[in-house]
This record gives structure tokens, sequence and C-alpha cells, in this order.
């Protein structure tokens, strides 16, 4: 008994100086100091302290330094790059692309969920898979996305889904009814296939809650502190490494199926009356069916999840500023005599807004690429050849350098010129390198325009016709978390209103945002 309160009373002799320092970190947990760094352990504590929010830990490091950019030591020595330096984004994306790759560690992460495709290649496949893919991004495909595609899901499923709620006074997920439009869109521009997930019933289908699942245990093994961990539960077919091995099955199944009878159909027809994303790839000889799944499973995420998220936030920043939202009305009322395409096309203003919507709330708040070989960062950041360089769109959007001392400000004029003599607006894009929510270079998003049409569509038929109004008390700004996109905790609760006329023009007042 003697000796078994020695040996304990040793062991926590020892773990008094990691306690201390425990408590040291979570004191300092809302400090934007550089991370204090530790023997073998390095940043852990600080790491460990900022877990919930480590969006926007980083982002507030990174801001704190006069280069925009620090480098984090995670335990054992690894370390990892953040920057929010345009012009460290710039040599990353464009001017060293060849040398910022997906990286070894990226792959092995996501290969179980992504496997080869778009989103976690490099070379020659990436390439291949890009100039296929490109064929579907043209006006001609953009105008057949809106008026057919868009619009059907919009007027058959999504506005009446809001008509009954505004009703009977009921209730919804907004986050989870815009992930649902955005997958049955991506379904059926990109694989002919309608998965019919918006309906009244909201249907609890197994794929969706499966490929949820994949998306946050994908995100959880990127993000671990100790990787050896999931790769041993891997190995073993235990705890989260388990349940994430039965949502990827059912996530392939399902995306298999979809190749299968898109393969069976090619094969039935000598000719088909539209073309698809996936009949495109099927048609120039891709018969590996591992790698067209794929190729399927990375356009679900990239289209199910990158809109919604905008959408989701987008929503919400409307109803903290009614001024912005009554002008996004008198817009939608302008253009109604357009026709479909046209009408979102020249929406300006709704533009403008999305886009600032974005800066303070990026669909992928972060990006990581590898370093192939020793390399200098135009800030004199030195980089080592497999270090791990991430970008921050979600810090970018509140450096002051790049967006001046108004920065907090929601106000999408800022996107915008307007003509003296005629009053009309101009929209005027920024630096994409300061601006890097699209990533930019060779990479820049394939979907970025097609992106844009189906939020204006949707803003515009939606506020066309109701007034989404969270359930949280206003102000209270929603917890922004990030998996491989970003979502709002516990989603997004409304309550919908029926709108009985458009509301006459106010003045524009910036207002801040609430961070």
């Amino acid at each position: 008994m003697m000796l078994d309160l020695e040996l304990y009373t040793s062991v926590f002799l020892c773990l008094i100086p990691f306690i201390f320092l425990l408590f040291i970190n979570l004191f300092q947990s809302n400090s934007t100091k550089i991370p204090k760094s530790y023997p073998i352990i390095g940043s852990y504590f600080s790491i460990l302290a900022n877990k919930q929010r480590r969006i926007q830990w980083i982002s507030d490091v990174v801001r704190s330094t006069s280069n925009l950019t620090f480098t984090l030591i995670r335990p054992f020595g690894f370390r990892q790059i953040f920057t929010a330096n345009p012009s460290n984004v710039q040599h990353i994306l464009k001017t060293h692309f060849p040398i910022y790759q997906k990286g070894d560690i990226f792959k092995t992460t996501m290969s179980d969920f992504l496997g080869d495709g778009i989103l976690n290649v490099d070379g020659d496949i990436w390439k291949y898979q890009r100039q296929v893919a490109s064929h579907e991004f043209n006006t001609r495909s953009l105008r057949k996305f809106v008026e057919t595609v868009v619009d059907a899901e919009l007027n058959e499923r999504l506005i009446p889904l809001l008509a009954i709620a505004a009703e009977e006074k009921k209730v919804l997920d907004f986050q989870d009814v815009l992930q649902r439009f955005a997958f049955d869109n991506i379904c059926k521009i990109a694989f002919g296939y309608d998965p019919a997930y918006l309906l009244p019933s909201l249907p609890q289908a197994k794929f969706a809650v499966a490929f949820e699942d994949s998306v946050r245990f994908s995100s959880e093994r990127f993000n671990a502190l100790f990787p050896f961990l999931w790769k041993i539960k891997r190995k073993f077919n235990i705890g989260s490494e388990k349940k994430f091995r039965i949502a990827v099955d059912e996530v392939r199944q399902f995306a298999k199926q979809l190749v299968n009878e898109k393969q069976r159909e090619l094969n039935e027809k000598s000719s088909l009356d539209s073309v698809d994303l996936l009949s495109r790839f099927l048609s120039v000889g891709y018969k590996d069916e591992d790698f067209v799944t794929d190729i399927v499973i990375s356009f679900i995420l990239a289209g199910r999840d990158t809109t919604s998220a905008a959408l989701t936030w987008f929503f919400w920043l409307l109803s903290e500023h009614p001024e912005v939202e009554n002008n996004i009305l008198n817009e939608i009322k302008a253009k109604s005599e357009s026709p479909v395409y046209d009408e979102v096309k020249d929406m300006i203003y709704t533009h403008a807004s999305l886009c600032e919507s974005m800066r303070f709330y990026p669909p992928v708040p972060m990006d990581t690429k590898a370093a192939t070989v020793d390399n200098i960062l135009p800030d004199g950041t030195f980089v080592k050849k497999g270090t791990r360089v991430t970008y921050h769109p979600y810090a970018m959007g509140r450096v002051e350098k790049i967006w001046g001392k108004d920065w907090a400000n929601f106000r999408p004029e800022r996107w915008l010129d307007k003509d003296e003599v005629t009053g009309n607006w101009t929209f005027v894009a920024k630096d994409m390198y300061a601006y890097p929510v699209f990533q930019a270079g060779p990479r820049i998003c394939l979907g970025k325009n097609m992106a844009f049409l189906q939020m204006k569509r949707v803003v515009a038929d939606v506020l066309r016709q109701f007034k989404v109004v969270p359930v949280a008390e206003k102000g209270v700004e929603p917890v922004f978390v990030s998996y491989l996109t970003a979502k709002m905790k516990g989603g997004f609760p409304v309550t919908i209103e029926g709108r009985t006329q458009i509301f006459d023009f106010s003045p524009n007042i910036a207002k801040k945002v609430v961070f």
C-alpha cells in the first residue's frame, strides 16, 4: 500500500509542470500572441485550449503578426505555416504552384473518402479531371443550369416548402434545407440524377447522413494532434474509424450506383439528350468504377457543401442588416421583367452582398498545401520540404491592411462603383490573392460562376416572396465551425414569413459584424 502511494505521488509530481502549463494556456486561450512551444509537445496546450474555436484562434494569431504569417509547432516538432499575406498566397497558388501540392499527408488522410477525386490529387490526374469537367461550366451549360435545374428545384420544392412553413408557422433548420437544395442541384447537373432530397417530408436519407459523417470524420483526421492514433484505430477497425468506414462504405455504394446506372444508360442509347459531367467521364473511356466513383464524391462535396454554407451565413447576415436586404429587394423588383438567366446574371448589388458575406464567412475557411522542395515565401518565411502551408481566407477577410479601417462593417458597397451620370452600380472585383474564397491561380474553382448564379437565383426567389427570420435573439452570432467546409453549429433555425410588398429604398448604413 505504501509502495502504491509513493508511485502515485511520484507520477503526480512529474505531471505538475504539465498541469501548470495546461492551466496557464487555458487561461490565455484567447490571447492573440504566438503560442508558446515546448520540447516534444510543441504548442500542444495552446492547440488543446483552442480546440473548439480553432479557425478563430488561428485567425487572431495570424492577424497579430507584422507579416500576417506564423509557424505553429505541433507535437514531435511538426511545423505548419499559416498565412493571410496576399503575396504569400499568390506565391503558393500561382507563382510557385508546381511545388505547393496537396501533399502526402492530405492525400493519405482524405484517401478513404475522396480517393483520387479532383479535390485530392495533383499532377496529370488532376489536370485530366479538370479538363473534362471544364466543359460543364461554359455559358450554354450555365444558362441551362439556371433555367432548368435550379428553377425546377426552386419552383417545385424549395418555394412550396417555405410556403408551407410560413402558413403553419413551423421552425425550419435553414442550413439543412439549403444543403438538401444544393445536393439535388449538383446531382442533377453533374450526374443527371434526381435524389429528391428536398421533399416536404425532409426525408432522412441514409446517404446524406453518411456523407455528413464522412466529412466530419475526415476533418477530425486532418486536424488530429496525434495522427498515429487514428491510423491505429483504422488498422483495428475500432472507435471513430469504424464509424468512418461504415459511413464511407455507404457513400461509395451510393456513388457506385450512380455510376452503374449511368453506364447502363449510355450502353442502351447511341446518344443522350443531354450530356452531364458523369456521362462525359464515362464516354471518354474511363471504365474504372472506383476512379469514376471518386470523381462523383468530390463533385458532390464541392457542389453540396460550399454554396449551402455561403447561403446559410448570407441569410443570417441579411437578418442583421435590413438596409442591405431592402436594397436587394429593390434590385429584385427592378430585374423582375428580365429573362431568368439575365435577371440573376445582372444582379450586381446582390452579387456584391454575397461577396461581402463570404469575406466574413468563407465556405472553405482554410486550405492547405505541402511544399515539395525547400522554399522561401515573399515575406521571408522559410518553408522546409514537406512542411504544410495553410492560407487562411477567414483571417484574410478580417485584415485591416487589405480591407481598410472599416473591415468589420458588412458593406456590400465596398465591391461597387457608382456611375455619377446614370446612377448604375458596377461590380469591382478584388485581387483574387487577397480574397481567395474560390482559390486562385491554376486551381481556381471551376464552379465559381455556377455557384454565383445558383445563389443569386435562390436569393431572388426566396426574398421576393418570404422573409427569413432567425429564431435566435437578434445580435447573437451563430457559432462558426468548420469540417472540410464551414457550418453553423447546431444548424440555422428560422421561421418563414410571407412578404406582402417590396420595401422602398432606405439609405444604406454600414453595420459592424459582431465577433
